[in-house]
């Protein structure tokens, strides 16, 4: 059977259950061991009858199980590299791709060498799989990162991550910013991106069901967890800092709101991501 008439087979399976269908191209890459031009370059060409079989078990998993096709291959890419994602910690998503990228230029831009900074203290409050720590500390080594969560089990997955890129980061359990606080840290930087989504709020039972519950759900409203960081941020700050948020699409005015009444002298704005959502919130004062 050829390898295009089994993903046709495969996005109808995902059709007929109401579901994404990208993910059945996904999972045969990763059966295949092949990269997105290379599959489409064999399409043509027969597929090995265990590969098959091994696809199609692996398949049903997502198809019939609702179980995410990230947690099925064991990674997700993100900002140009497989981050290790398991049922302890939360799938890396686009939008936190967007927020990375653009701490990265206001790195460049606050914190040069030429400005004093040889290095870099940044912390990323309630880390999960550790996407946002890992990718700033890779892509800028000077750099020293904190990564937090309340969960040891999302810590773990973390850890595996930093090992995988051999990366030095230090990895404090606590809820917010308070293990930060109890280790008498200061930092340059404070990453988060915090559960945000209202507890009422309807949510896909494919991530309900086996995403965290404890890294979706941000209280009545959604900003309980914002409000603790932002109340909590001045403790662990140094004189001139950056605080960059993901946020949800619709709490960009009320987020910015109370970001004042903790930061009145700062500069607050949003930034909007590639789908022109209000999804990034940055305080600095520089």
């Amino acid at each position: 059977m050829k390898i295009q008439e089994i993903l046709t087979q495969a996005e109808s399976m995902c059709k007929q259950e109401n579901i994404a269908e990208h993910p059945a191209r996904i999972l045969l890459m990763d059966v295949l061991n092949l990269e997105s031009y290379q599959l489409y370059a064999k399409l043509e060409e027969d597929m090995a009858e265990d590969k098959k079989t091994e696809y199609f078990q692996k398949l049903t998993r997502y198809t019939k199980g609702n179980e995410p096709i990230q947690y099925i291959i064991g990674y997700e890419y993100f900002a140009g590299r497989n981050l290790i994602v398991g049922p302890k910690a939360l799938i890396p998503r686009p939008e936190t791709e967007e927020l990375v990228h653009e701490v990265l230029f206001l790195l460049d831009d606050f914190f040069s060498e030429e400005a004093g900074y040889q290095t870099i203290d940044v912390v990323d409050i309630g880390t999960g799989s550790g996407a946002i720590a890992v990718s700033i500390a890779a892509e800028e080594p000077r750099t020293r990162v904190i990564a937090t969560d309340i969960s040891q089990d999302a810590l773990e997955v973390t850890k595996a991550n930093t090992e995988k890129f051999n990366l030095n980061i230090e990895l404090l359990q606590g809820d917010m910013v308070k293990p930060v606080i109890a280790a008498g840290k200061k930092v340059d930087v404070l990453l988060a991106n915090p559960p945000y989504i209202p507890k009422r709020e309807y949510v896909q039972s494919i991530v309900k069901d086996n995403e965290p519950n404890i890294a979706l759900f941000g209280g009545e409203d959604g900003l309980q967890f914002y409000r603790e960081i932002l109340m909590d941020a001045h403790k662990i700050l140094m004189p001139k800092y950056l605080l960059a948020f993901e946020i949800g699409y619709d709490q960009a005015e009320r987020l910015s709101a109370f970001a004042r009444t903790q930061f009145p002298s700062a500069t607050i704005y949003i930034k909007k991501d590639m789908q022109q959502k209000d999804r990034m919130l940055f305080i600095h004062n520089f």
